[in-house]
């Protein structure tokens, strides 16, 4: 396939998925990862995709604000997937948290319809189940108006004083070498929060996220008990993870 051809299919994907890594254009080009990567630079310097760590964004994500709902955007049909895998793991009656992350927030749409009570931090999960069967208990404390979240001293102390049957949690990364990994303290200190008070953890993460290691190291991977992912993770990753002890669903 010529640069013409790979140009209008890497575009293209970008333009639809909202990001997109290395990897997975390699896949879908037939190419190997070194093409994609000057292919990258190309398109990057037309101002036709914008370049990331590992991969590319559509230019109207890099260069708006990172705002809660352009996050949401990214990758949504991997976060739908994973999300009605964690919302078949919800019975009626359960008390879950549902922490701040954009693909925790998709969960909303498929559990509109059950009587349980969400503990959450996150303003957008709270506005998304307004008008719901769920009864909402929104977390006190200090609004992180970029993230459209409630964080700190108080809101941690809020969120001790309740015992959730779920957690449902996102991740910036993860990976076996290192365990669990955020973008801020604040978003590591929620997550342990809501973990330390539930019965079973469920860690939300699209494939994109495997393997990948952020600014914070927090937990180790015993901090949960089901990472669900999508289809597009690697098979040997899946293994890995597997093997090392990781209860993993992504079927």
């Amino acid at each position: 396939m010529n640069f013409q051809n790979r140009k209008q299919l890497i575009v293209q994907t970008v333009e639809e998925r909202g990001s997109v890594d290395v990897r997975e254009l390699a896949d879908l080009l037939r190419t190997s990862e070194m093409t994609v990567r000057r292919d990258l630079v190309q398109l990057a310097s037309m101002g036709l995709i914008y370049r990331t760590r590992g991969g590319a964004m559509r230019v109207s994500l890099a260069t708006d604000k990172h705002t809660f709902a352009n996050k949401t955007a990214v990758n949504a049909e991997r976060k739908d997937y994973i999300c009605r895998l964690a919302a078949q793991e919800i019975q009626e009656g359960d008390v879950i948290f549902m922490d701040c992350g954009s693909t925790v927030f998709r969960l909303c749409q498929f559990i509109r319809n059950k009587r349980i009570t969400v503990v959450t931090n996150s303003l957008p999960v709270m506005a998304e189940l307004m008008t719901s069967d769920v009864s909402i208990n929104l977390v006190g404390g200090e609004v992180d108006k970029e993230r459209q979240a409630i964080h700190g001293l108080i809101a941690e102390e809020h969120m001790a004083r309740y015992r959730a049957n779920r957690a449902f949690i996102g991740i910036d990364g993860i990976s076996l070498a290192n365990g669990l990994s955020a973008n801020s303290e604040k978003e590591a200190s929620t997550a342990t929060t809501m973990a330390r008070q539930s019965d079973k953890v469920y860690l939300l993460c699209d494939s994109s996220k495997l393997e990948t290691n952020k600014y914070l190291h927090f937990a180790p991977l015993t901090m949960f008990d089901v990472l669900i992912t999508d289809q597009e993770a690697p098979t040997d990753v899946v293994t890995a993870y597997r093997q090392a002890g990781v209860t993993l669903l992504n079927e």
